[in-house]
């Protein structure tokens, strides 16, 4: 059975740091891009960033670059974002999810999400 399990979510303070895990069991991430997606409360799905199969690309939406980082390792079947200097804007659930062959931005398999609450 495929699966994607994030965690690492939590409350923490603005301008705080947290280390979002995604681990994959049932298949092997090697083949696939992977992709962090973000909901804030009452909004829609937004693309956060993704990373190719090797991690030697990685895409990231305007409003986390410089903030977020992704990363991968394989060996471990598993997806990293590392969030610093974090904003209450950046509250949301935090969803991992594999690439569509040839995309970056559409995805298949999905985690069930971690919350990340950024508040004083």
């Amino acid at each position: 059975e495929v699966q994607l399990v994030e965690s690492g979510g939590g409350l923490v303070q603005p301008g705080g740091s947290l280390r979002l895990s995604c681990a994959a069991s049932g298949f092997t991430i090697d083949d696939y891009v992977m992709g962090w997606i973000r909901q804030a409360p009452g909004k829609g799905l937004e693309w956060v960033s993704a990373i190719n199969w090797s991690g030697d690309t990685t895409l990231y939406a305007d409003s986390v670059k410089g903030q977020f980082t992704i990363s991968r390792d394989n060996a471990k079947n598993t997806v990293y974002l590392q969030m610093n200097s974090l904003k209450p804007e950046d509250t949301a659930v935090y969803y991992c999810a594999t690439g569509l062959p040839g995309s970056w931005y559409a995805y298949n398999y999905w985690g069930q999400g971690t919350q990340v609450t950024v508040s004083s």
